[in-house]
């Protein structure tokens, strides 16, 4: 327990709302992927993100649900204070990092070269710092002074091209004014799930099964506590169980059951296997065994297995498939729209129950294995799949 990251987030928000904005097709940020991306990294202690929220009014009920702590940082009338959000936030992380002697990681959201001197000062101290910025509106300068550097075009659950992601809300911004034109940099000024308190090990996780449970593996649409839809489908359990184990691998030589459900449980702290129509933890990992969707092995403690993605089985196979349906449409198919082919034959198809975190990366690792070929299509301004 003592050994992982207690973590402390800072959110230069206009930096990366604009960003997001004028870079991602106008996009609006969400703080959820991060959050994702985080909940396998350790545990998130506390969470800061700094504005003026007159430019962001809508913005703020979202971060709330969140846990985020908004820190007001207004423009007063005809004065410039463009740097009043930044000087603020690195002011605070410095305090943090003196008087928080428990917080191991910074996780800095921005794309702005001028925090380079606070990150370097950070790793002085012996912390460990994370930056999180939009691609196209980070500084060359600032990923290379971190630890690690995650853009935010990347993380699961932000929009990409090849699998436009639905708007998550049927309206425009509403704000009280125009927010201030972004940098550019260098330094532009272009905000994560609930943190699930720590849990200890499942001790019965090798216990005997139940008759085949019926779990609910799917669920379906709800409405968050502001009244809005959500418009995506929340993701079966055997999703969730590969995408975080996914992400817990790449950072991870070996991964155990305690380890996943802990970061499960970071993800959504409701998570419960009970929902899904089983008894233990334990129980949920050999049905997705059973389903060729995880491996099972002998793990460093009793009760405790360590868990893996196959290596072949079910992915072999789905790789088999698009290459039979690219060779029925004539040996050569864009890869726009060849996902629905694979579900028309294949309804239950996702890639993120494989582990991916896109279907262009499933195609890629299709490519690696030498079932299909990748090729840009200049005049069509997408990637052409030869079987």
């Amino acid at each position: 327990m003592n050994s992982e990251e207690r973590m402390a987030v800072f959110l230069d928000y206009e930096n990366l709302a604009l960003g997001a904005r004028d870079h991602l097709g106008g996009t609006d940020f969400d703080y959820g992927p991060i959050a994702d991306a985080l909940a396998v990294r350790g545990r998130t202690v506390m969470r800061r993100a700094y504005a003026d929220w007159s430019f962001f009014d809508e913005d703020r009920r979202a971060l709330t649900r969140h846990q985020v702590e908004l820190i007001e940082m207004p423009q007063r009338m005809g004065v410039a204070r463009k740097n009043a959000a930044d000087i603020k936030m690195v002011v605070d992380a410095i305090e943090v990092a003196f008087e928080r002697d428990h917080i191991t990681t910074f996780v800095m959201c921005t794309g702005d070269s001028d925090f380079s001197p606070l990150v370097h000062k950070l790793r002085e101290m012996d912390k460990r710092v994370i930056g999180i910025g939009v691609e196209n509106s980070t500084s060359r300068l600032l990923p290379p002074a971190c630890d690690e550097f995650l853009f935010y075009d990347r993380l699961e659950g932000v929009e990409t091209g090849d699998e436009p992601a639905p708007s998550r809300r049927g309206r425009g911004r509403s704000r009280r004014g125009a927010a201030p034109a972004p940098t550019t940099d260098a330094g532009s000024t272009t905000g994560s799930r609930t943190p699930a308190p720590e849990t200890t090990a499942d001790t019965s996780l090798l216990e005997e099964p139940a008759p085949a449970p019926a779990p609910a593996l799917e669920q379906g649409d709800e409405s968050d506590d502001v009244g809005h839809d959500r418009s995506a489908q929340v993701p079966s359990l055997e999703v969730r169980v590969a995408q975080t184990l996914a992400g817990l691998a790449a950072a991870a030589d070996s991964v155990t059951a305690s380890v996943l459900k802990r970061a499960l449980l970071r993800k959504d702290p409701t998570f419960s296997e009970s929902d899904h129509g089983f008894r233990s933890f334990g129980e949920v990992l050999r049905h997705l065994a059973e389903r060729n969707v995880v491996e099972l092995s002998e793990g460093p403690a009793a009760g405790d297995p360590q868990v893996t993605l196959p290596e072949r089985g079910e992915r072999e196979d789905t790789f088999a498939l698009l290459v039979e349906i690219v060779r029925e449409a004539g040996g050569t198919v864009p890869l726009s729209g060849l996902k629905d082919r694979v579900r028309k034959h294949r309804p239950e198809f996702s890639e993120k129950s494989l582990g991916y975190r896109s279907f262009l990366q499933f195609c890629k690792a299709a490519q690696t294995d030498g079932h299909i070929r990748l090729d840009w299509d200049e005049e069509a301004d997408g990637y052409l799949v030869t079987a």
